[in-house]
This record gives C-alpha cells, sequence and structure tokens, in this order.
C-alpha cells in the first residue's frame, strides 16, 4: 500500500480572515487526504525554511485575502518569489491555485495586473490549450469544463520558456501552467472548490458586493454559480499521478 502523502498548505491570510480553515478543510474535501495529512503554513511571516518544507511530501498553496501580487502588498513578496524558485529547482511536488498561481507565474518571469474588467467570481467555463490536451495531468479533463473562481487579477505575460499555458477562458488567456520535467501545476481557478464553498466565499462578502454592484446585479451573479464535477477531479488525479496514492474521492467517482 502506498504511504498517504502529507502536503504544506501556504496561505497569505490575516489570522482573523475565517477562510484560513475553511480552505484547509476545502483541500482535505478535494483531495480525500485526512485531517492529519495537511498542515499549513503563514506565508505572512515569510516563506518557510527548508527544514520545514521537506518534512513534508508536497506543498499546496491557497488564497490571499486581502494581499495582491500586482501592487506589492504582500509582506515577504521577493522571498516568496525566491522560495518558489527553489521548490522549482528542488523538483518538489506541488499544486498552486488562484492566489498560487499568480505567485508562481511572476516568480517565473510573468507578470500579473489588476484589471477589473476581467474580474471572475462564480463558476466559468474552462478551455484546454493544445498543450493542455498533451499533458499528463490535465488530458484527463474534457476539452472544456467548469471551474470555480474568484479573482480581480489575472496573468498578462506567460513565462513561456519556463511552463506551459495548459487552459484559458473567455475572460483570462491563462488559467493554468505545468513546469515542464517537474511535478508542479497551477490553476487561475479553484480546482478546491464547488458550488458550495465558492459561493459561502462570496456570501461572506456580500455587503461589500451588493454596494459595488446593486442587489439586482449580485443576484445575477449568485446564479452564475454552477457544479465544477471535472474541474474538481483535478487534485485527486495529481495524488494518483505523483504518489501512487489513490484518494476515496476516485472510487467514489468510479
Amino acid at each position: 500500500m502506498v504511504a498517504t502523502p502529507r502536503f504544506l498548505l501556504l496561505q497569505a491570510r490575516n489570522p482573523d480572515d475565517p477562510v484560513r480553515e475553511s480552505e484547509r478543510r476545502d483541500f482535505l474535501w478535494a483531495t480525500g487526504l485526512p485531517d492529519e495529512a495537511i498542515d499549513t503554513y503563514d506565508l505572512l511571516q515569510g516563506p518557510p525554511r527548508r527544514e520545514v518544507w521537506q518534512r513534508y511530501d508536497g506543498l499546496f498553496v491557497g488564497g490571499s485575502g486581502e494581499y495582491n501580487v500586482s501592487d506589492g502588498s504582500c509582506p515577504h513578496l521577493d522571498a516568496t518569489l525566491a522560495f518558489l524558485n527553489e521548490i522549482v529547482a528542488a523538483a518538489k511536488p506541488m499544486f498552486a491555485s488562484c492566489f498560487g498561481f499568480q505567485l508562481l507565474t511572476v516568480a517565473l518571469g510573468g507578470r500579473v495586473e489588476r484589471d477589473t474588467s476581467r474580474t471572475e467570481v462564480g463558476t466559468f467555463r474552462i478551455y484546454l490549450t493544445p498543450q493542455g490536451r498533451e499533458d499528463e495531468l490535465f488530458r484527463r479533463l474534457p476539452d472544456a469544463f467548469d471551474a470555480q473562481l474568484g479573482h480581480k487579477e489575472h496573468v498578462t505575460r506567460f513565462p513561456d520558456h519556463r511552463a506551459l499555458p495548459l487552459a484559458y477562458s473567455d475572460l483570462s488567456p491563462y488559467q493554468a501552467l505545468r513546469i515542464p520535467g517537474v511535478p508542479i501545476w497551477a490553476t487561475q481557478f479553484h480546482p478546491e472548490l464547488n458550488r458550495e464553498s465558492n459561493l459561502g466565499r462570496l456570501m461572506r462578502y456580500r455587503d461589500v458586493y451588493v454596494r459595488t454592484l446593486g442587489e439586482e446585479a449580485f443576484r445575477k451573479l449568485v446564479e452564475n454559480f454552477r457544479e465544477s464535477p471535472e474541474a474538481n477531479m483535478l487534485l485527486p488525479w495529481f495524488l494518483e499521478l505523483v504518489f501512487g496514492w489513490r484518494s476515496p474521492r476516485l472510487t467514489a467517482s468510479a
């Protein structure tokens, strides 16, 4: 029997952010890993030391709460970018989503910008690129699938010399990447979220959205949320591909 892999989930969230713990639970749900298999680490104190991350089989990178990549508001940003390049050089297994995707893109030499006209909050259609259809992980997805999103910043320059673009949406040309030759993937969308958990995040900030959009626009926004069953299989497939560990979620979906 293959040993259950252990992961360190990297977050950039304030201590009072309610998503701090719920994000860990989201990754537990999406992966099917037992509770003790995912620990969290606060990037607001700087990146983890080598002796810390080497204790784990792999890394997840999650959200950022109030912090952004484009404006440098995330504390210890340069140190975190250097850390991610260290992870790449070490070929440490990693799956990064949303803020993690943006961090990794910038670490590899790409660019992230804030563009509210390309905001994606809710469930959106994602399309595979030719590279995505050839990728050993993403080729298990259909050419078009639904995924959960929640971002105002997006990648405007892709690090072509160091990564492969795997997916895109109508509003964002870069929705996923793979670093060739190492077990590292990242997505702008959230494979760890389903309709309920993504909608729950929206509702935590309902008053802000209503003030910005108005009641009718907010109602239409809520109606946009759908289930995303294919995207939700990415993390179990990642664990099976990289570690040979078969998630209970794979058995349940068979």
